[in-house]
């Protein structure tokens, strides 16, 4: 069986009689109308297209932001269409937000208060009082579809920042139901977090959770500190967990993996292969090739890495006409002031680079921003004999484990930010780099080009192996296991209690 049925048999045995209801502002399937026609996206990746054959065996319901322009067509009265369409298996409730809501909640607190403040960039954070109305609102429409859906049965799951103090909100009407959450995002030191003005609610609407879970022990430890500064709690250190309003939350690492088994199909596949062909013939590249792929967002460290570029050329001059670096951005929150601004940036500092160092028969940056087909991504992690990750903060970061499960041929080298949490499982076996040190970035980018082929493969059997044992499977049978764990000591707690 493969990694996706194995997963969804555990979670349907762990489960029991327990429904599962996912809560996320993704959802896997939208309904668009394009020229009269009601057509469906499938789910295009990460996460959502992990959970789906999880919650095509389990059942359930999957409550998701209805953010398709034919979303609310389809559904019944409660918002909610049974998925997939062809072979309908569980429940999607759709929650209806309109313009400003989404303005409010998505582009304002989520993405301009919780998420710069997670990455420790307090400078980007936007205070605007609107915002927060709105995140709360959005938070309320989402536990009250969830508590429609929800008995004391019930295991719901919350996914990531968006959804804050919904837990809260849900546990009023399901004091009962098991709550978890999976934060995607880092979670910063106290120090960091108390700039959020609304620090205390959310991490009172967090510990209505029974388990929460982080990308890495760091990230847990420094949840359990804010946690301490709050009023009425009682933290355990030895068993990493929170005591708040009558209620223990265990905390927890899980760090995310991917689907390492797709990613080598893909990589492997014949399209790939016709894919970098085609790039190799249309673009002109060096020998050594190294890629980036990142969403254009500042926590990305996007222009220390061309600055880092620009002076490795300038100091290695053997390397011009040699060494091609390729850039995949795609772009992000547009709506927001310091995204376009970064986009703005990044791509004058390439065509300025390019215009400094180019010549008729090589590029040293090439910039794509187009979208393009998964096959050609996989050929452009395949054939590159360096990947750089040079995050100025990552929760986790999976482009460096695609990397590494797309490394089918001869072995690249990953190029690793220390300040990505991805650094915890593979940093041992990456050459490791400081974002903001630019000339430990140009030693570190030398060092990777220069290594011995043997040195090159023994670092990347390592990868392969960390990042083919803990993919994204193992994340949610890891996850599951622990709820089954933590529900069998509370029974033997209150059996206890009860012969008392």
């Amino acid at each position: 069986m493969t990694g996706d049925q194995v997963t969804a048999e555990t979670v349907s045995s762990l489960l029991g009689d327990r429904e599962l209801i996912v809560a996320s502002n993704r959802q896997p399937y939208s309904h668009v109308r394009e020229d009269g026609e009601i057509t469906v996206t499938r789910p295009a990746g990460g996460l959502t297209s992990a959970l789906d054959p999880v919650m095509q065996s389990a059942g359930g319901t999957w409550v998701a932001w209805g953010s398709g322009n034919a979303d609310f067509d389809v559904t019944d009265e409660n918002g909610s269409v049974r998925v997939p369409p062809e072979s309908p298996a569980y429940d999607l409730r759709r929650v209806e937000l309109d313009e400003e809501r989404v303005e409010g909640y998505y582009y304002g607190y989520s993405n301009q208060v919780l998420w710069p403040i997670c990455h420790v960039y307090p400078s980007k954070m936007n205070t605007e009082t609107t915002f927060w109305n709105h995140y709360r609102r959005a938070n309320r429409a989402f536990a009250d579809a969830i508590a429609d859906e929800a008995t004391e049965e019930s295991l719901i799951w919350f996914q990531d920042y968006h959804l804050g103090v919904a837990p809260r909100m849900v546990r009023e009407k399901c004091p009962d139901a098991f709550c978890m959450q999976f934060w995607h995002i880092p979670w910063p030191s106290w120090d960091a977090f108390q700039a959020c003005p609304q620090y205390e609610r959310l991490l009172d609407g967090l510990l209505a959770n029974d388990l929460l879970g982080f990308h890495t022990e760091r990230y847990c430890q420094n949840f359990l500190d804010c946690a301490a500064m709050l009023p009425g709690t009682r933290v355990d250190r030895a068993t990493r967990s929170v005591v708040y309003e009558g209620r223990r939350t265990f905390v927890r690492p899980f760090p995310l993996g991917i689907d390492a088994d797709g990613r080598r199909e893909l990589a492997t596949s014949k399209d790939a292969t016709t894919f970098w062909r085609e790039f190799r013939r249309e673009h002109e590249l060096g020998e050594a090739v190294a890629v980036g792929v990142e969403r254009l967002d500042y926590t990305k460290g996007i222009p220390e890495r061309l600055t880092a570029l620009e002076r490795f050329w300038d100091q290695h001059p053997e390397w011009r006409g040699e060494f091609t670096y390729v850039q995949k951005a795609s772009e992000s929150r547009t709506q927001i002031d310091a995204y376009r601004e970064l986009q703005a940036e990044v791509e004058d500092e390439v065509d300025r680079i390019n215009d400094r160092f180019g010549t008729d028969e090589w590029t040293p940056i090439v910039y794509l921003n187009e979208h393009l087909p998964k096959e050609g991504l996989a050929a452009l992690y395949r054939e590159a004999d360096l990947c750089i990750v040079s995050a100025r903060r990552d929760g986790m970061n999976l482009v460096a484990k695609e990397f590494v499960a797309s490394q089918v041929e001869d072995s690249g080298v990953l190029l690793l930010s220390e300040l990505a949490g991805a650094d915890e499982e593979l940093g041992d076996e990456a050459v490791s780099v400081h974002p903001h040190d630019t000339k430990g970035f140009v030693d570190a980018i030398e060092r990777a080009l220069s290594l011995p082929e043997s040195d090159r493969e023994r670092r990347m059997h390592g990868l392969r192996k960390q990042v083919h044992s803990n993919d994204v499977y193992a994340w949610m049978n890891t996850q599951f296991r622990t709820i089954e764990a933590i529900q069998r000591g509370r029974e033997v707690a209150s059996k206890s209690l009860r012969r008392q």
